[in-house]
């Protein structure tokens, strides 16, 4: 497969290390592009509902493959999240091409952009975190329940459905969480004077252009990899929202995510350490 040459790509939401991570189609998606700049832009690793019984090899693939990203010298940028908050306390760490940070500011082509995972405008997160990690938990069970029903309507020829975005349409509460939360952030983005806000974590992947009597910004949203199967990227001065569909991705090595035994070799070292570092953080 022909690789795509990206200027930026922004993933967000990837939830690694719970069930409803698409990490295959991810893996997928990260062999099919060349990008000058990638943007992990918070809970890439879900920290919250790490387990060590539960971290398939397309997990681990899914880091070897970012980790393949820095050593070609593409610039990394992870921004926390709230399911990976426990790396906040190491913002500012650099490891050659690789950034950690809480958030990020862009020049594109002479208009600025800020990144940042979007949490703060949770007034869960802020308040009552623990409903939080139970709602996280909840989530991620009813993903699993859904893709146990999408498999047997597959199976009878029937068209898939989404759990999740039946509930947020149906109640009016999470239609207007997420409306509040797009305008909250837009807004602050033109006090700043940015041209671009660009967000996750309320896994709606969206791009459009917000105006208020301050001035507009174009606001962004990266979607998620658990249910949107979504990516940001910026090309020629333009941002696209990718859509991942299977039938853009031919069957071949990319399938299954086969790493070379040399690029294992290398790195599978470094990435025992990365785990090992974050069991023992939550072991704390």
């Amino acid at each position: 497969m022909d690789k795509r040459n990206v200027e930026l790509v922004v993933i967000s939401d990837v939830h690694l290390g719970t069930y409803g991570c698409h990490a295959k189609e991810l893996l997928k998606y990260l062999k099919s592009i060349k990008p000058k700049t990638l943007i992990l832009n918070g809970d890439i690793i879900d920290i919250w509902q790490f387990s060590k019984s539960y971290w398939p090899e397309s997990h681990m693939k899914v880091i070897r493959k970012l980790m393949k990203f820095v050593s070609e010298g593409v610039q990394v940028h992870y921004l926390t999240g709230n399911h990976d908050e426990m790396l906040r306390k190491f913002d500012g760490m650099e490891m050659g091409t690789f950034h950690l940070q809480n958030k990020l500011i862009l020049e594109l082509n002479g208009k600025k952009a800020w990144f940042f995972h979007g949490d703060v405008f949770d007034v869960t997160m802020q308040h009552s975190k623990w409903l939080a990690k139970m709602g996280a938990v909840g989530y991620d069970t009813l993903i699993l329940i859904n893709s146990f029903v999408n498999g047997v309507l597959t199976a009878l020829g029937r068209e898939k459905m989404s759990f999740s975005k039946k509930i947020k349409a149906k109640f009016k509460d999470a239609v207007k969480f997420i409306n509040g939360f797009e305008q909250t952030a837009a807004e602050l983005a033109i006090e700043k004077g940015y041209e671009y806000v660009v967000c996750g974590h309320i896994h709606q992947a969206e791009q459009r252009e917000i105006i208020s009597e301050a001035g507009k910004v174009t606001y962004l949203n990266s979607g998620d990899w658990v249910e949107s199967l979504t990516a940001l990227e910026y090309q020629n001065q333009s941002w696209t929202v990718f859509k991942y569909d299977h039938k853009d991705f031919v069957k071949d090595e990319v399938d299954e995510g086969i790493l070379s035994d040399a690029e294992d070799l290398k790195q599978k070292l470094d990435v025992n350490l990365l785990l090992h570092t974050i069991k023992y953080e939550i072991a704390q």
